[in-house]
């Protein structure tokens, strides 16, 4: 039977089936779960029950030798780097681990890490999570967190939690550029694909149309790579500013504090902390508010917390000498 190269439209209708069916699994185990726990245990393992349901699917299919159900679909078959042979066990179940759990355990990792150096959750909360989950993988990553994120300082901890975040933009961002190769190459669709070495042979011959679809695959991964290029110019960009802004509020958050004299104690009053306005700013539209109020404001939202007018943190002014 004549062999050739599985084109971009087959890779992608195959994984398109599996997700179809890996949800249709993953519903089919929670619906299961939930009736048999209860809810309260089923939100606490949520994300076990669908990690499991994956490993499920392709225990049943890939490690054990046999096409998934997406495959079947379009007739492709796995092949190793060789393109003679399938892959051996021990890299369909290196393609298993990298496509399944290997995310589900660095997401985990990442939440703990940045929960942990944020402080955002009260100690109360989290005995309440460790006595539900004594025993699950979480429980034991926030404990080896809390080992970790005690041991660096003060300004560790603050250079830390952006580089936390800054890697989580990152996974997204390397995500859509691999996409965006798989589209020009036509090669691997997936990272775990990549990484074992796992291509595709489709038992067909070569279709008249394989060309054309191949070129027009190659033009949306040239505009998917345009599209990113731009995503990470605005992001940095937005990144330079919330910098700037909070610069800023550390170069006055430290001034002496203004008590502005008025004979209507409500217009001396900011609207965000509901307090005194201290160290007067004017958004460009015209209403003040504290420095300190309206810049953590512009961390979260460029735009006017009365007006909804848009603009960007630096255009705020400080009122020096405002009465």
């Amino acid at each position: 039977m004549p062999l050739a190269p599985a084109n971009q439209s087959q890779l992608v209708r195959s994984s398109q089936k599996d997700e179809y069916y890996q949800t249709v699994l993953r519903n089919k185990a929670n619906e299961a779960f939930q009736t048999l726990a209860g809810s309260k245990r089923w939100l606490d393992w949520r994300k076990e029950v669908e990690l499991l349901s994956d490993l499920a699917y392709y225990g049943l299919t890939t490690f054990s030798g046999y096409q998934t159900l997406g495959e079947e679909y379009v007739s492709i078959v796995q092949v190793d780097p060789t393109k003679r042979q399938i892959p051996s066990q021990t890299r369909r179940g290196l393609f298993i681990l990298s496509h399944a759990f290997l995310p589900y355990l660095l997401d985990k990792v990442l939440v703990c890490l940045e929960n942990e150096l944020e402080g955002g959750q009260d100690t109360g909360v989290r005995r309440r999570q460790a006595a539900s989950r004594l025993w699950s993988l979480e429980s034991w990553l926030r404990r080896w967190t809390q080992k970790a994120v005690g041991l660096l300082s003060d300004p560790q901890r603050r250079v830390c939690l952006p580089a936390v975040f800054v890697l989580r933009q990152g996974l997204t961002l390397w995500h859509r550029f691999h996409v965006a190769l798989f589209y020009i190459s036509g090669s691997f669709y997936h990272l775990s694909k990549r990484v074992s070495g796992i291509s595709y042979l489709r038992v067909m011959g070569q279709s008249g149309d394989d060309r054309a679809i191949r070129n027009s695959y190659r033009l949306l991964g040239a505009v998917s790579l345009l599209q990113l290029l731009i995503t990470v110019c605005l992001q940095l960009n937005n990144f330079r500013q919330r910098q700037r802004a909070r610069q800023e509020w550390k170069l006055y958050r430290n001034l002496s504090p203004q008590h502005t004299q008025s004979t209507r104690p409500r217009a001396a009053s900011c609207i965000l902390c509901l307090e005194e306005r201290r160290h007067s700013t004017s958004t460009p539209c015209g209403h003040l508010f504290c420095w300190e109020c309206i810049t953590e404001w512009c961390n979260t939202k460029t735009e006017c917390p009365l007006c909804r007018e848009k603009f960007q943190p630096h255009r705020l002014v400080y009122l020096r000498n405002y009465s």
